[in-house]
């Protein structure tokens, strides 16, 4: 008979029983995060189940591992597909939905999707990022676009968007892939928008595009175009002088006008059916436009389309803001001008707005 408090005799070591140790995991994943990958004294080889910590009270300060476990059913890190899962499971959830969008341009240009998702999407909050400092993109290389556009996003990242719109055709051309692949949040760009818009009538058989130097020479629309209608006859026209004399507000002079016609007659002769605008200054001309083309020339502007497009993108998540939510809309320019501001309500359609000055890095 046992005596209480004394405890049973333990078996003998070998007659135990050992739980099976967890499997070590041999090579690093392919993907990891990048805060772990550059967290100083991890060796290549290391597996990740070894995390780097500093010992404090070492005096050599050597670095330390502490071994942690990996649940095998989410594995580390999670793919892309199974963070926008997690997001989409968040999305019940009036934190996140009331989070605000993030849309930036090389300059107040993108103010016009800004202005399509209002009207399409008055619930939603907005955080606008205007790089004036830097513009325009359509003269940069496709390195320094893709480098610009990548600090756009980190920015508007800290601002705690939802998703992000690149309401600039030439960093949709050369930089959207990229930033798709390098942030796990949606990122829309313009160009597969007006596309949709621009081939949804059937009767679409030959394509003018009007555009910077930029887009024209990025050759993504005409990509994009080809690739779902390779039938389709695709007429391409760069267009430098029309941004400038938006900015001027010159929608109707007569020196816009003979840009315009400069620029669109070559199309004409060769029997353009529908004009696809593929810069977002150009939405400011469709008055003049219809009055220069008349009801036979179909218009596709690149903010209306992208709008329409964000709130298909937005609701097959459930990121769509709820119908109670205070919309806010905060202004942000790499440079600031009095001129700026003065644009930026013109695009808007509003009383004038006061923006802020940011830094990039």
């Amino acid at each position: 008979m046992e005596h209480l408090g004394h405890p049973r005799p333990r078996p003998p070591l070998e007659n135990r029983q050992v739980a099976p140790p967890v499997a070590a995991v041999s090579q690093p994943p392919s993907r990891l995060p990048t805060p772990w990958r550059d967290r100083p004294g991890r060796k290549p080889s290391e597996p990740p189940s070894r995390l780097p910590i500093q010992n404090s009270d070492s005096k050599k300060n050597s670095p330390q591992f502490a071994t942690i476990r990996v649940n095998a059913r989410f594995p580390f890190p999670p793919s892309k597909k199974e963070i926008l899962q997690f997001l989409q499971f968040l999305s019940n959830s009036p934190r996140v939905n009331s989070q605000p969008l993030g849309i930036f341009d090389s300059g107040v240009g993108g103010l016009t999707v800004v202005k399509a998702v209002r009207d399409l999407l008055p619930h939603e909050s907005i955080v606008y990022l205007g790089d004036t400092a830097r513009l325009p993109y359509g003269s940069k290389s496709p390195e320094t676009i893709r480098q610009f556009a990548e600090e756009d996003v980190r920015f508007l990242i800290s601002r705690g968007v939802k998703a992000i719109v690149v309401a600039c055709n030439t960093a949709s051309a050369h930089a959207l892939s990229a930033l798709q692949a390098n942030h796990d949040l949606p990122i829309i760009g313009v160009i597969e928008p007006g596309v949709d818009a621009a081939l949804a009538d059937p009767a679409c058989q030959r394509v003018g595009i009007i555009a910077t130097r930029g887009t024209i020479r990025s050759h993504a629309y005409q990509h994009a175009l080809a690739l779902r209608r390779p039938d389709l006859l695709i007429l391409e026209q760069p267009a430098p002088l029309l941004a400038p004399l938006i900015e001027e507000n010159w929608l109707d002079h007569p020196a816009t006008i003979a840009a315009l016609q400069t620029y669109l007659q070559p199309l004409l002769d060769r029997g353009m059916d529908t004009l696809l605008l593929a810069c977002t200054h150009y939405p400011l001309l469709v008055p003049t436009l219809r009055k220069l083309l008349g009801p036979d020339i179909r218009l596709v502007d690149s903010a209306t389309t992208c709008a329409q497009h964000l709130q298909q993108h937005l609701a097959s998540l459930d990121l769509l803001a709820p119908a109670g939510n205070t919309p806010s809309f905060d202004l942000f320019l790499t440079d600031l001008s009095e001129q700026f501001e003065l644009l930026a309500a013109r695009f808007l359609n509003s009383p004038p707005l006061q923006a802020t000055r940011v830094e990039l890095s």
